[in-house]
């Protein structure tokens, strides 16, 4: 979330942000024209429903509004509406299991809607303007250190042997559409090393997409002044969790040096975190030809940077 909005406040109820509207519209279709149609009279209900008010700008991602509020004993707190579908549906299943440890803490849930209340955190300080890489790539790796030392929930249903099984059975069909043949080669080599941890997925609780974005400042407190935020998550290895921190604020040189650490730091065995990380490579270009779309070159690299063990 690190997108901001000054919307006006018409009865009650922020605008809603054109860019929110425009990836709703462009990833979901019919279903997030609905989703932003339903908007201003979600954040009504809520805001009466839990005795809220506003207390200023709100801010955007792709899938969530998130408001800062107040409740009614003047705690600070932040609701965030978003789209409900198989990712965002685990987020208060794994808030609640972090329970606060390493991740923001979630204080109420709506089942029906996947309208959550959030602990609010420092949103003008996200981990993204740290100038230092290596410095936020540590923040990253310890964070991390943190969430995948809990065990997977059962309610949880998304797995990752499951995606992987999803990966490499559409991998065949998709990957000839490649019209260059040494990144078409390059990809095979993805499915082919994720074929050889397909059959130990793990059972760690996975954040899944932990990007500098996504790690915002916590203020005082004894639990630290990193805290993630807008998990995906997923019951895995956490060797899965490292290509957002080599992709975002992408660094063709610094690739190995991030990838170095965070196996360090996370204690993950080098050669499985490589395979896992190859594999998160396949599914976004799965994601990219299914959409018409080309491989990544950003991401075509982290591969080809890692493909060989040193």
């Amino acid at each position: 979330m690190s997108r901001f909005t000054h919307a006006s406040i018409v009865r009650g109820v922020i605008d809603i942000p054109a860019g929110l509207a425009a990836s709703q519209e462009r990833f979901n279709g019919e279903a997030g024209r609905a989703f932003i149609a339903a908007l201003p009279h979600r954040a009504a209900d809520f805001m009466s429903r839990w005795s809220l008010c506003l207390d200023g700008p709100s801010h955007y991602g792709m899938c969530a509004l998130v408001l800062p509020v107040l409740r009614a004993d003047g705690t600070r707190a932040a609701l965030k509406l978003q789209y409900l579908d198989e990712e965002t549906a685990g987020e208060p299943i794994a808030l609640r299991t972090w329970a606060g440890e390493g991740a923001v803490e979630l204080l109420k849930y709506d089942t029906e809607t996947g309208t959550l209340l959030l602990e609010r955190l420092d949103a003008t300080r996200a981990l993204t303007h740290e100038p230092d890489t290596r410095a936020a790539t540590l923040v990253i790796a310890h964070l991390l250190a943190r969430l995948t030392t809990v065990s997977a929930p059962p309610e949880l249903h998304r797995r990752l042997g499951e995606v992987t099984a999803a990966m490499l059975e559409r991998a065949p069909a998709a990957l000839p559409r490649i019209p260059d043949p040494s990144d078409r080669r390059l990809i095979e080599d993805c499915a082919a090393a994720v074929r050889e941890v397909a059959t130990e997925p793990g059972d760690r609780l996975l954040h899944w997409d932990l990007h500098y974005d996504n790690v915002l400042g916590a203020g005082d407190g004894d639990r630290g002044p990193w805290l993630a935020i807008d998990p995906k998550p997923l019951a895995g290895n956490p060797g899965f969790e490292l290509f957002p921190a080599l992709d975002n604020r992408f660094d063709p040189d610094e690739i190995r040096w991030r990838f170095d650490a965070m196996t360090d730091v996370i204690g993950v065995d080098r050669a499985r975190a490589r395979a896992w990380t190859l594999g998160r490579v396949l599914q976004n270009t799965l994601w990219s030809l299914e959409s018409d779309r080309p491989p990544a070159p950003d991401h075509l690299e982290i591969a080809r940077r890692l493909r060989t063990p040193r």
